[in-house]
């Protein structure tokens, strides 16, 4: 795996709180051996931003630290963006060019 490219994670749908531990599962999954320093949520397919989906993204971006990954989120909608400004994770958020999905 190429260490240069940040992880992605694509949080979709409409998430309750029982989605929350097992993102942060796969997050985890994804980055263990890859060498990655950054880890991007792609959340443009997120239904229904909520409480339950700040606090995932609180959670992911505390388990990427933990491993000294930087989390940034792609992607957000205004009312997931007014959430997160509202609870202090408006950083979370910021520009981010597309990435090359292609292999």
């Amino acid at each position: 795996m190429d260490a240069t490219k940040p992880i992605v994670l694509v949080v979709s749908g409409r998430l309750g709180p029982g989605d929350v531990p097992r993102l942060c599962d796969e997050l985890v999954a994804r980055l263990r051996g890859s060498g990655a320093t950054e880890a991007v949520c792609d959340v443009r397919e997120l239904e229904r931003p909520s409480l339950v989906a700040v606090n995932a993204l609180a959670r992911l971006q505390l388990t990427a630290r933990r491993r000294a990954v930087r989390l940034r989120v792609r992607g957000a909608g205004r009312e997931l963006r007014l959430l997160l400004d509202l609870v202090g994770l408006a950083d979370l958020v910021e520009p981010y060019p597309d990435l090359d999905d292609d292999p």
